[in-house]
């Protein structure tokens, strides 16, 4: 039976994140900068790309497979364009200088295109989209991963989950926020299911290791992930790897590590989209567009079973409305992960509730 999950205020998880990177050896701003990233996806309901990866980050460190002091360096830059080694630092340190990159140049040029190799797990894509779109911009970010998924028709991997993020800023509507992976589910959410002890996963989410959908738990982590819309997520993902991993020089499919990998450098490759709304419209007017739009998609009578129609960033936008007030629930697996990480560390927990 799963253990009882436990309930953390945002601040007081965001502070215990932090206290256990500090304690081992990443920077106090990169330390912060990942507790924030981690904890924002716990806060809007995206557990996969919260806080259950730290202990991942930190074996990552503490086996050499990655350098917590390095912060990359600029390769090249050529008009609306550049590349960003990352020399395998921590990835929230190197998406925070590209996402910086990326808005600069938008502002300059109008249209900013960061490409990054050699970086390492940078936590939720729309973390970063949303920077650029705080910033007045429409954010677009992708990213390879670590190869989990088979090419459509084959049953060994080439592919990681290679998110696609898109986020544009609203005016009297919440921004319009689209984050998915080109797998049916993040891999995440099948690692949450084997910390925390659930054997049976939805159908559709994944594959055994002959190519057979399965609803397996121990099936899954050892098999395969279910590309999103058969052929169309293998061709998303790909269209990422072009964008990241070919374009940048990176390490490609196969070349890559992984956070659950030991002895060799995660090497993904990420990719950073700022357009500067002006160029082509007032923001005031591109807003009341937006608002418009949104508005015309919701008035959409809802099929049978449904209350509302719903546009991308909805369940997470008022998750992290209930979250942000009654707390961050976080299963037993996942918090029992935490404590063996802190006590190791010599890190006190902070206080919570059942």
């Amino acid at each position: 039976m799963a253990a009882a999950e436990t309930v953390v205020s945002a601040p007081e998880l965001a502070a215990f994140v932090e206290r256990i990177c500090l304690a081992a050896g990443v920077s106090v701003e990169t330390s912060r900068l990942v507790a924030v990233s981690l904890v924002a996806a716990n806060v809007r309901g995206v557990d996969s790309h919260g806080v259950q990866l730290l202990p991942y980050y930190l074996e990552q460190i503490a086996w050499g497979d990655l350098n917590p002091a390095a912060t990359g360096h600029v390769v090249s830059e050529d008009g609306s364009c550049l590349l960003y080694d990352g020399e395998n630092g921590v990835g929230q340190a190197i998406a925070e200088i590209c996402c910086g990159h990326a808005l600069r140049i938008a502002r300059e040029r109008g249209m900013g295109m960061v490409v990054a190799r050699e970086s390492n797990h940078f936590g939720a894509c729309a973390f970063w989209a949303q920077k650029m779109s705080a910033a007045g911009q429409i954010g677009i970010v992708f990213c390879t991963a670590s190869s989990m998924v088979p090419p459509w028709q084959g049953k060994a991997t080439r592919f990681g989950t290679n998110p696609i993020c898109v986020s544009v800023p609203g005016g009297e509507e919440l921004p319009w926020l689209l984050d998915m992976a080109t797998t049916t589910v993040a891999a995440g959410k099948i690692y949450k299911a084997g910390i925390n002890g659930h054997a049976e996963i939805p159908a559709g989410w994944a594959m055994d290791s002959e190519g057979v959908p399965t609803t397996s738990t121990e099936a899954a982590l050892k098999g395969l992930l279910m590309p999103l819309g058969g052929y169309k997520g293998s061709g998303l993902a790909m269209m990422v790897e072009i964008l990241c991993s070919v374009l940048s020089g990176g390490a490609m499919s196969t070349e890559m590590g992984g956070i659950r990998i030991r002895g060799r450098a995660m090497r993904v490759s990420q990719t950073f989209f700022a357009i500067d709304i002006k160029r082509f419209l007032p923001r005031e007017e591109f807003a009341a567009r937006m608002d418009k739009l949104i508005r015309m998609v919701k008035s959409a009578p809802p099929a049978r079973g449904y209350e509302e129609v719903l546009v991308a960033g909805d369940p997470e936008y008022r998750m992290e409305a209930r979250r942000g007030v009654e707390g961050i629930p976080v299963e037993g697996g996942t918090w029992q992960s935490l404590l063996d990480a802190a006590s190791k560390l010599g890190v006190q927990a902070p206080a919570t509730r059942a």
